[in-house]
């Protein structure tokens, strides 16, 4: 059957928002901006409406593109490549679409605060402006109806033509190391990033574009804790832009080691006051220090429990872990033989 007279139902031109003179790379143009506006899995809400805008765009560009391509000799796509997509059913997490914004519209710096996540979690997430937290490792992505190049030339100075012939897959994201101090970790920060990434502009051409990723790093994450930023790695085309992880390391610390919420301090005191009993000054995380006397025997091994002195606990405002502190014996080196009578008597009856 041949073309519906696209007088009698839809003005071509007026659905694409171009001008009648317009030519074969304008009408391309409009179409590529317009299908990435209204295609169906960026609208969940108000999805008919989308199908419906969906589909006059597919058809004013295939009306109007074939006509300018007739007039130019160049070959017509078949119908199949501009059929509208079906979505896929699976709904789990990697089949959701998440827009932030109209690229046009991007600031020049995206100021997220990013939420935590613990890598061994999975839990379903949830359409946001800010960066989506990532629970563990990205499964394979389900095929999503989307844009495709298709008829581009090598050269880069072409612009890149859109179509409905294959679908956009998700990259695997990006992920990049995040270092942290545990006193950064103990109090939080802002860190800022700068990226550099690849982009397709709105006329089709693959340029490099910078940015700076603020990340707020809160009070107790962890090593491995993700932070994710969506669609802000490289865009290739074909595909989706890939999102960036951001994982959290922990730099090492020269005298405290953490473990959980809680930190170990290793306190090496001499035999006679191991003995004997002592005083001792605590150094704390952070710069402050602590006075702590001490009555009992210390022995090798011997562990001091300092409560709240820890790092924080996220998910508890306002409680920290232990500070842990293991003692150390230091023995003398030699002993004259009076010195090993003497230690001998006194000890003689002690269990």
């Amino acid at each position: 059957m041949g073309d519906p007279p696209s007088a009698h139902k839809h003005d071509h031109y007026s659905t694409l928002g171009i001008p009648r003179t317009a030519t074969l790379s304008e009408i391309c143009n409009a179409y590529k901006v317009l299908v990435r506006k209204w295609h169906p899995d960026r609208h969940h809400s108000n999805r008919a409406e989308a199908d419906t805008q969906f589909q006059n765009i597919t058809e004013a560009y295939r009306v109007l593109s074939s006509k300018k391509r007739e007039e130019s000799a160049i070959p017509i796509p078949s119908d199949n490549d501009l059929k509208t997509p079906k979505s896929s059913k699976t709904k789990n997490k990697d089949d959701e679409f998440y827009i932030s914004s109209p690229r046009s519209a991007s600031p020049p710096q995206s100021e997220i605060n990013a939420s935590h996540h613990k890598s061994s979690k999975k839990k379903k997430s949830k359409k946001s402006k800010t960066p989506k937290r990532a629970h563990g490792s990205p499964k394979n992505e389900s095929e999503k109806p989307s844009l495709s190049r298709v008829g581009t030339q090598k050269s880069n100075s072409n612009p890149i033509i859109y179509s409905q012939s294959t679908a956009r897959r998700k990259p695997q994201p990006t992920e990049k190391k995040l270092e942290c101090t545990l006193e950064e970790l103990l109090q939080g920060c802002v860190k800022h990033i700068k990226i550099t990434r690849d982009t397709i502009s709105e006329n089709g051409h693959i340029v490099q574009e910078e940015e700076t990723l603020r990340i707020r790093v809160k009070p107790g994450w962890r090593k491995g804790t993700k932070i994710t930023f969506e669609d802000k790695g490289d865009e290739k085309p074909g595909s989706l832009p890939a999102d960036i992880i951001f994982v959290v390391h922990e730099k090492k610390h020269p005298i405290f080691k953490r473990e959980g919420d809680d930190l170990q301090l290793g306190v090496e005191v001499p035999l006679i006051e191991a003995l004997t009993g002592c005083t001792i000054t605590v150094p704390l995380l952070g710069g402050e220090e602590m006075t702590l006397s001490l009555n009992e025997i210390l022995y090798p091994g011997y562990e001091k429990v300092i409560p709240g002195q820890g790092m924080p606990i996220p998910k508890q405002e306002g409680r920290k872990g232990d500070l842990r502190l293991n003692f150390l014996v230091k023995f003398p080196r030699e002993l004259s033989d009076d010195q090993r009578s003497n230690v001998k008597y006194i000890l003689n009856d002690c269990s």
